[in-house]
């Protein structure tokens, strides 16, 4: 009973097969790059998405069909406005890094209303501010124009986890909020309808033999599933181009309506039966953006798996710090206006030891992720699980787990999302049993135990140095 999963990303989208003994095959992906027109603004076409999607996820059916079900998993709060009865987006999809809504979001908060600028809320009010026409409009966050275009422009739905991060949802998870909705003078009638996050919502009648939609989740949900985080005080973290670390809280929502005393936000880890599980969520908004920097703009390193080789060179960076905020600071700090910082040069500091502390300094915003979870979620968690393109550096992983003081456990995929998913509609059409099943499946592909200290009181003095560079950026608060 296998599982067909479209993994719709920021950069592309990916299909594969999932095998009831979780291993993913047939995996085939096709690029869709967003564009930005003019700085702070990040947009995409909703139709080459979709056309995207049809093609990688029949290829991957030729190869490995037929399946039972169907799992989506999405980058999140992105959003599109189209037409229910032509099918033809209003205007660009708007990508959930962009930023042309601020001034919106500031002008919410004197209102008493807390959105952040990615989430969709002000981009479906700019997006409809485009049109006079809105009687058959329809909004939707990737999950649910993914399922249109599954189920032949048949599907209006999004799922719990997605409908969480819009902006659009009351504090409770229970319904749309009439109060920002009227704020931003946002019809209902546009809106999707919210369904678990397993469980069959369509058939997707645009693949051969229309097997059922049976999963959708937002892609750090889908990857706290694939990661087997499906008890009360499990975590991971996801280490691509920013990082996310999601804990599982258990049925009980977060005591905080917005943000957390840690800096972490309430989620709907999933959504089965009607009934949430809920967790918090906690960002550093660039991971290997810094990796990236070393090798495309400082061409200190020709590729991103050299970091590795190069800050093995020494075995420690001689007291230099690195703190990275090239895009300012998430949680905890959620200072915009910090600033990536290198300190502690000597005239003996070299290029491994400028390297190694990329890597450690990514690290140590791991484990301050860690700490901040750990507060706003009242629980300890004994090991952190971890997906993403930096979990193919043995260097960073063993720096993570000595920042973080406890083992670190190495997803068997480099992209759980997938897993995830597959999970998530596997569980609906009996591919496995429930959530104890998943938690079964969790086989890590290796532990890194922590083998040296954790220097937070280091850190700590470095991120001083880095926070508050630009005041004006540093007041904002989202």
């Amino acid at each position: 009973m296998s599982i067909l999963v479209v993994d719709v990303g920021t950069s592309g989208v990916r299909a594969a097969i999932v095998r009831p003994d979780a291993t993913v095959v047939h995996v085939h992906h096709h690029p869709v790059l967003p564009t930005s027109p003019a700085p702070s603004l990040v947009e995409f076409d909703p139709l080459i998405l979709a056309e995207a999607a049809l093609d990688v996820a029949r290829r991957a059916l030729a190869d490995g069909g037929p399946v039972d079900a169907v799992g989506i998993a999405n980058q999140r709060a992105s959003t599109i406005v189209w037409d229910r009865l032509t099918g033809q987006p209003v205007g660009p999809g708007i990508g959930w890094q962009d930023l042309r809504t601020v001034g919106e979001c500031l002008l919410l908060q004197a209102q008493g209303i807390r959105v952040a600028p990615n989430a969709s809320a002000t981009k479906v009010a700019y997006l409809l501010g485009q049109t006079k026409e809105r009687e058959h409009l329809a909004f939707g966050t990737v999950d649910s124009w993914i399922a249109w275009t599954l189920s032949g422009q048949t599907l209006h739905v999004t799922d719990a986890t997605n409908a969480g991060v819009t902006g659009l949802r009351q504090a409770d998870g229970k319904g749309w909020s009439e109060k920002v909705l009227a704020a931003l003078d946002i019809p209902e009638s546009i809106l999707p309808t919210v369904v678990d996050s397993t469980g069959i919502v369509g058939l997707a009648t645009a693949l051969d033999g229309a097997p059922p939609i049976a999963g959708i989740a937002g892609d750090q949900q889908a990857s706290l599933v694939g990661q087997a985080c499906v008890e009360a005080g499990l975590a991971k973290i996801t280490f691509g181009t920013g990082g996310m670390l999601d804990a599982c809280t258990g049925a009980d929502r977060p005591g905080f309506e917005y943000r957390g005393d840690g800096g972490c936000f309430p989620i709907v880890a999933w959504q089965a039966g009607g009934e949430r599980v809920w967790g918090v969520e906690a960002m550093m908004l660039a991971a290997g953006t810094n990796v990236e920097w070393l090798r495309d703009d400082l061409g200190i390193i020709a590729t991103a798996a050299e970091s590795h080789d190069v800050a093995s060179a020494c075995a420690e960076t001689g007291d230099v710090w690195y703190v990275p905020a090239l895009l300012g600071l998430g949680t905890p700090y959620w200072d915009f206006g910090a600033r990536g910082t290198l300190v502690g040069l000597t005239r003996g500091t070299g290029r491994p030891e400028v390297v190694r502390a990329v890597l450690e300094g990514v690290a140590q915003r791991g484990a301050d992720l860690v700490d901040a979870a750990e507060a706003d979620a009242a629980a300890a968690f004994p090991t952190i699980r971890v997906d993403g393109g930096m979990t193919a550096n043995p260097t960073f992983l063993q720096a993570l787990a000595d920042a973080c003081a406890r083992p670190v456990e190495v997803a068997p995929v480099t992209e759980a999302t997938t897993l995830g998913a597959a999970f998530l509609a596997g569980m609906a059409v009996g591919t496995w049993g429930g959530f104890a099943d998943v938690a079964a499946a969790w086989r890590p592909s290796h532990t890194v135990e922590p083998s040296g200290p954790a220097k937070r009181d280091r850190w700590r003095d470095a991120v001083s140095r880095a926070e508050r560079w630009y005041p004006e950026l540093s007041a904002l608060d989202f």
